[in-house]
């Protein structure tokens, strides 16, 4: 079993490009969540990103990034990151050099 760590990193963006960044991040694999607020921290929306979203969903939840990018000029976009380390039994992780 793999430890899992999450953090969460927010930025300010355009809405002119937040479509773009959107699609950017989706394809990211390590990604968990992406919420879009307001400069004033209200939530737009909050996309999940499971295999069916990414993979099924695509299309409408860029639909709605677009017209939530048409309604604002600067936005705040939350990722939660998950990053998989190494867990105590994974045989294929490699040691790291000790010095020389």
């Amino acid at each position: 079993m793999n430890a899992q760590k999450v953090h969460t990193e927010e930025f300010t963006i355009n809405g002119e490009l937040l479509v773009a960044k959107v699609k950017e991040l989706l394809h990211a694999g390590n990604i968990r969540r992406i919420t879009i607020k307001t400069e004033e921290r209200r939530t737009l929306i909050e996309i999940p990103l499971t295999v069916g979203v990414v993979v099924g969903l695509l299309a409408p939840v860029l639909a709605a990034v677009g017209a939530i990018a048409a309604l604002t000029t600067r936005c705040v976009v939350s990722i939660e990151r998950v990053d998989a380390g190494p867990g105590p039994h994974d045989d294929n992780a490699e040691p790291s050099p000790g010095p020389r």
